[in-house]
């Protein structure tokens, strides 16, 4: 029988430890992912931010790089979350001494891009960016956030494919029409362990990353990223690019 999300130990989930695995010493994968982020949002607003825009990183967990990366476009950020520990320590790295130093890396690769570098991060990211509680798979749908993120979400709270598509058109339902997006999944991750709890899994590759969003993008790129962070997983997948004008049917 498959594991769905809410068969999952999310209230067991422990970020420090997760953190420690997979952020404290920043992995080459997760710099070239940032740079590739990075690189794309600084396309997309090379004429400018016309109107202030908010941003949402959905199941943003333990990681802060996803909200790093639209700081400088917007006038507010909001990381839903769902795991009462991963929420607890979002807050904490809002609070006004700013975030942990493990971040300042990730940030350093940020920086290179000019519109980065104008941003003083740690301050800014207290002044705007919030947490909230929020399953993914409950958003209502409406279209109110004008850049968005994904990251390791869809992919890794279930093993159904139902709601790992449903997962996807939530967040997708998300965006405004033209919203930039970056996406990131876990090439056939089989599930991952997080200190004592074990959790779950949609094994994924790029056809059927690309199949889930094509619907509702006017424009979309593919990097497959052949590394190994962990055992049972083949490698990462980073989807960039647009919400289209198309609603999503149910």
């Amino acid at each position: 029988m498959m594991d769905r999300n809410a068969d999952a130990p999310w209230a067991q989930f422990d970020p420090e430890v997760y953190v420690d695995l997979n952020y404290r010493t920043p992995l080459e994968v997760d710099l070239l992912i940032v740079r590739l982020m990075r690189d794309y949002f600084s396309r997309c607003f090379a004429a400018g931010v016309p109107d202030p825009m908010r941003g949402v990183d959905v199941g943003a967990g333990a990681n802060l790089y996803p909200g790093l990366a639209m700081l400088p476009w917007c006038e507010k950020i909001v990381l839903l979350e769902y795991a009462q520990p991963n929420v607890e320590y979002l807050e904490r790295q809002t609070l006004p001494k700013g975030y942990d130093a493990a971040w300042d890396a990730f940030w350093n690769e940020l920086s290179e891009a000019p519109a980065y570098a104008a941003v003083e991060p740690k301050a800014r990211f207290g002044e705007i960016v919030r947490v909230e509680r929020a399953n993914l798979l409950d958003l209502d749908g409406q279209r109110r956030w004008d850049i968005g993120t994904m990251f390791f979400v869809a992919d890794s709270m279930s093993e159904c494919p139902d709601e790992f598509l449903r997962g996807v058109r939530c967040f997708m339902d998300a965006l405004t029409e033209g919203a930039p997006f970056a996406a990131a999944f876990m090439k056939e991750s089989v599930g991952y362990q997080v200190g004592e709890h074990r959790y779950p899994a949609y094994r994924v590759n790029e056809g059927r990353v690309r199949e889930s969003l094509e619907p509702f993008t006017s424009e979309l790129e593919i990097h497959d990223l052949h590394h190994m962070v962990r055992p049972g997983h083949e490698g990462i997948i980073l989807a960039l690019g647009r919400r289209n004008s198309e609603i999503a049917v149910p």
